[in-house]
């Protein structure tokens, strides 16, 4: 028979944990979050160079090289390389969409 104690001790520490891994999962959604507003500001000012100089919205040779770069990055921090193409791509579009809008197309 098992200790009353030493589970609720288990499942103390157990809560514990969990709500540490929890504030770290929020930390990092903060994170990413203010990351990718910081990189729209960005892409933003590229698009309206670009509308301002009639160049293309979208760059299909650096976009295939970010990508690669992105499945080499997500490699190394041990994450699906599939994954992180995907949401590369769902980035590009958005950036591209925005692009467009700047264009006026």
């Amino acid at each position: 028979m098992t200790d009353p104690t030493v589970e609720q001790d288990i499942a103390t520490r157990a809560e514990a944990l969990l709500k540490e891994h929890r504030e770290s999962i929020d930390r990092l959604d903060a994170i990413l979050i203010y990351t990718l507003g910081e990189r729209f500001k960005h892409t933003q000012a590229v698009g309206r160079l670009k509308a301002e100089n009639e160049l293309p919205p979208s760059d299909p040779a650096r976009e295939s090289r970010q990508i690669e770069r992105l499945e080499w990055l997500a490699k190394e921090a041990d994450l699906d390389p599939e994954f992180a193409k995907k949401f590369l791509n769902f980035i590009i579009s958005e950036v591209i969409r925005h692009h467009e809008k700047l264009n006026g197309k």
